[in-house]
């Protein structure tokens, strides 16, 4: 075994690529789009290194071009979650046991072949597997998922460097090792990058995991399980295991050796898992982790000194990018009256010129919604509003789900602070407004803060640095990443560590080593350099 003391690459942010007319990277995506298009796969799950096929399947299909199965995918049963099981739990000795760099070594190769490599085919995958623009899935499925694996080994790093004081007589260290027991992953649809780090920050150090993929988003997840093997990652580390909820996360929520739970979904999900958990709390080896990011209803709240060209181009983004489908999607704006007028006709001139299409089609600014479910769900709120006497529909309201289910960019203005959809998460192209008289800031602050159980982003507009102050304060515990002069999407790993409180979820921050030490446990080691020899106490020798 080496002796030397390793050191990780200090890693940079991945550059994004912008696709311009002409460019290389443009050509080759549209290659990559044009492959996977001509063929049709048939995922299996991936149990200790191995293809299982069940045979009960489900589609992946083009959410714009709903008529275009892009996969079939194979879905576990219960004798495939407890063979997965059995595999996370088999192999986690002897990973446990691999040097740290070594394992730091996988995931540092799956990045470069993810940044070189593999990155248009993934972005493929992601585009026409959940109806991502080209700059939506770079952002994604490249450049984040590269940044989460270069950083996520930087930050294991520092954690492993992290050592208590010794004195002249002890000398005194610490082991962080794995979980005891096997780690439940399970991803979202929306973005790749959260469906690759979920499974492997918690691999990296030195756990084994069952990953169940969101159902309507198993394609791009499959290429990111491929690159993962590629890249050396051994049998059992990550089993990939789709299937509905209640067979997979029935069985894994009641397993006596669940060691830990890393989540992205919906509030009500990890509500529901969180549940059970306490409810067989007697049952487990040990208290499992549990980290989840959940809901959100994001904000962005104005000042009257707001630059209204900014503004309106952070709400029309923060909306509208990748249909709303963000947990950080700006779904709610709180406008002063003052400049209102203004603001509303830059807004709905703007919005009306946004493209609504097939993504393989560059010159569209947003795709379709991911399935019919979500069709409608966000459609029944835009049908709310427009039934309802508190609000009026300024823009879009359109929508079609004949070809793909494509919902029109929708602004939504309410009189009402505490509307339905001012408070509920809609996770669609829908932005609410709210205009506030100009002298009611401070309360119309604090509806901001209450009205809304989440947590998650949020963002203010202001000029004046004195506003900026106050706002920031009043609304310190409404967002767990807030942004100034900027929408509340966006976050980069290690510029931003992304999570939030109240019903957004634990706050663990992807992106920084706070979430790598939820995936480990301490072994406090001392050692006496010059034990005592006699029991006796100084104060033992006079009365």
């Amino acid at each position: 075994m080496s002796n030397a003391i390793f050191k990780m690459p200090c890693p940079q942010n991945e550059p994004v690529l912008n696709y311009g007319p002409g460019s290389p990277e443009k050509a080759k995506l549209k290659a990559a789009l044009e492959e996977l298009k001509g063929k049709e796969l048939d995922i299996p799950l991936i149990i200790n290194g191995q293809e299982v096929r069940t045979g009960v399947t489900g589609d992946c299909v083009m959410p714009h071009n709903h008529g275009h199965r892009l996969a079939k995918f194979h879905q576990a049963g219960a004798a495939e979650v407890e063979a997965a099981i059995e595999a996370a739990l088999k192999a986690r000795k002897a990973w446990a046991n691999m040097p740290w760099e070594q394992r730091a070594g996988i995931f540092m190769k799956a990045a470069e072949i993810l940044a070189h490599e593999k990155r248009y085919l993934l972005n493929a995958a992601t585009m026409l597997g959940v109806s991502k623009t080209p700059i939506q899935a770079e952002i994604d499925s490249a450049c984040e998922l590269i940044d989460f694996w270069r950083f996520n080994v930087h930050y294991m790093e520092e954690i492993y460097r992290q050592q208590p004081r010794s004195t002249p007589l002890s000398w005194n260290r610490v082991e962080h090792r794995g979980l005891e027991g096997f780690i439940f992953a399970v991803t979202p649809f929306n973005f790749t990058a959260i469906a690759g780090n979920l499974p492997t920050a918690p691999a990296m150090m030195g756990n084994t995991v069952v990953w169940k993929p969101a159902s309507s988003a198993v394609y791009p997840a499959y290429f990111v399980m491929k690159v993962l093997e590629e890249a050396g990652l051994p049998p059992g580390v990550i089993n990939f295991v789709p299937g509905p909820g209640s067979t997979v996360g029935d069985l894994v929520l009641k397993h006596p050796d669940l060691a830990g739970i890393h989540f992205t979904g919906s509030t009500e999900v990890f509500q529901n898992m969180w549940k059970t958990v306490g409810s067989n709390i007697h049952n487990y080896r040990s208290y499992p982790r549990i980290v989840g990011e959940t809901g959100g209803k994001d904000f962005v709240f104005a000042h009257p000194s707001a630059d209204l060209e900014t503004l309106c181009v952070a709400l029309v983004r923060g909306a509208f990018e990748f249909q709303g489908q963000k947990c950080s999607a700006a779904s709610r704006a709180y406008i002063p009256r003052s400049i209102w007028p203004e603001l509303k006709e830059r807004l709905v001139a703007m919005t009306k010129e946004l493209t609504v299409g097939d993504v393989t089609d560059f010159t569209n600014f947003m795709g379709a919604v991911i399935d019919a479910k979500a069709f409608k769900n966000i459609t029944s709120y835009i049908e709310y509003a427009k039934n309802s006497p508190e609000a009026e529909i300024i823009v879009g309201g359109t929508y079609d789900d004949s070809v793909g289910y494509f919902i029109n960019p929708t602004i939504v203005v309410t009189t009402n602070p505490r509307f339905k959809l001012m408070e509920e998460e809609i996770f669609g192209p829908v932005l609410t407004v709210y205009v506030y008289e100009d002298e009611n800031l401070e309360e119309t602050l604090e509806l901001c803060n209450t009205t809304s159980p989440y947590g998650l982003t949020g963002s203010i507009f202001a000029t004046d640095r004195t506003a900026i102050v106050a706002m920031s304060k009043a609304l310190d515990e409404a967002a767990g990443n807030f942004y100034v002069n900027d929408k509340p999407t966006g976050a980069v790993v290690s510029q931003q560590p992304f999570g939030g409180a109240r019903a957004s979820g634990t706050n663990d921050k992807a992106g920084s080593m706070l979430n790598l030490q939820r995936w480990v446990s301490q072994r406090a080691i001392k050692e006496n350099l010059l034990p005592p020899r006699c029991y006796r106490y100084p104060h033992l020798d006079e009365e």
